[in-house]
Parts: C-alpha cells; structure tokens; sequence
C-alpha cells in the first residue's frame, strides 16, 4: 500500500508554522502584509509572499481534509434542512453570484461560482452539493424562480420551503466572507474566487463552536480542539 506523501517534504519551515500563517490568513479579515507583522511580533520573520504562497497550497489541502471529515460524519443524518441562497461578488466591475448551500447548524455545505443565475446555474450547483452531501429532508430557498426550476428537474420539488423568515441562517452565514472579501480589496478572476470561497467556508466551520449556545467552558474545550485536532490544522504555542 502506498503511503501518502507528506505535503511539507520540500519546505524549510515546520508544517506548524505554515499551518499558523494559513489559519490565520483565511480565518481572521487579515492582509497578507498584516499576518506578516502579526508573525513578526511572535519571532517568525516571513515574507507577505509567503504567505501567498502557502495559503494557495495548503488552504486547500487543509478545507479538503475538514470537509471530507464533515460529509463523512452527516452523510444519512436525518431531518437535514438545507437553506440555499446566492450572493453578488463584484469582479473587476463585473457582477458574478456565489451559491451557497448551509444547513440548519449554519455550516456552510457547499459553495459555488457562476456568471449567471439561470435554472442552468442553480441545477449546477444543486447537482455539485447533492452528489457530495447526499439527499436534503426540506430545502429552505428565496423566491428565485430557478430554484423550483431546477429541483423540478431533479425530483425533489416538494421538499422544498419558501418563506419571508426562513432562509435568515443563509443570509447570516454571508456576513463573515463579506467581512473577509472588504479585507482583500475584492477579488480578481472567478477562479481565486471559487478557490477561496471553498476554503473559507471549510475552515469558518471547522472553528463554529455555535458559542452562544454553550457555557464558557465548553466553549473553550471546543475551541482547542478546533486548533489542536489531530487530522486537521494543528497550530503551534504562541512564540513569546
């Protein structure tokens, strides 16, 4: 059986550290010049090149193995509510829509990029999040007429649901990308988009530990495991 290659082989720097700089990249609204100064303050003197670099080939290594994880643990879980909603993204003075699909726990499922909101483009990205996530019990949508459109031809019509209220966990769960698109100054090309898109929304969930719903202790717990799994990012001690 072959063994998987380890992805840090060729880089000077320990796998802790370049997991550090990605975290802190994609999770928190930072420049790649203010994780730059922040890793400074901590003793670790990089590049803000680096930076790109790393996040653009580890972030998505590390999103794949969370949500691989993820779809593994919620694949057949019953009574699965689904709300999906798009969101314009403005790219060079274009307008493009990200699809997002999030599940009643407010992780997001899936996210895809299209140049159009046609029934084409909702069939797409419904066809993407079903064949990774398996089927929905109900699907929470606007009054996007592609939405009915495109589950008509998949049959799943009438798990469907519409209402003025209903899709406030996908409208909730724009708000830190938009918080993280105004910190990188809008993007460039719809492929940097779809990348990032991907990985934030990984990596937004692998640290929801839903705080406002547990005791500050459990919080806590939750939170270092987050930092510290075994099978995903695992970061270093802060450098004093």
């Amino acid at each position: 059986m072959s063994k998987t290659p380890n992805p840090f082989k060729y880089f000077h720097s320990s796998p802790e550290v370049i997991r550090l700089v990605v975290m802190m990249y994609v999770r928190f609204p930072l420049s790649l010049r203010n994780v730059e100064d922040l890793l400074f303050e901590r003793g670790i003197d990089l590049c803000h090149e680096t930076v790109r670099l790393w996040w653009n080939r580890f972030g998505p290594l590390f999103a794949a193995d969370i949500r691989r994880q993820r779809v593994q643990r919620m694949r057949g879980f019953r009574h699965w509510r689904w709300h999906l909603d798009e969101m314009y993204v403005r790219l060079n003075g274009e307008m493009v829509y990200l699809w997002r699909a999030v599940d009643h726990e407010g992780e997001v499922l899936e996210s895809y990029v299209t140049k159009k909101r046609d029934k084409s483009a909702a069939l797409r990205f419904m066809k993407k999040a079903l064949k990774r996530h398996g089927q929905a019990d109900k699907i929470v949508t606007d009054g996007l007429r592609s939405y009915p459109a495109a589950m008509k031809d998949l049959g799943n019509v009438e798990r469907r649901e519409m209402g003025r209220y209903l899709n406030n966990r996908a409208e909730n769960s724009h708000l830190p990308f938009r918080r993280r698109e105004r910190a990188m100054q809008r993007f460039r090309k719809i492929k940097s988009l779809q990348k990032f898109a991907s990985v934030h929304a990984s990596l937004t969930n692998h640290f929801n530990s839903e705080r406002h719903l547990v005791d500050r202790q459990t919080f806590k717990l939750r939170r270092s495991a987050g930092w510290c799994q075994k099978d995903g990012p695992t970061l270093p001690t802060p450098l004093l």
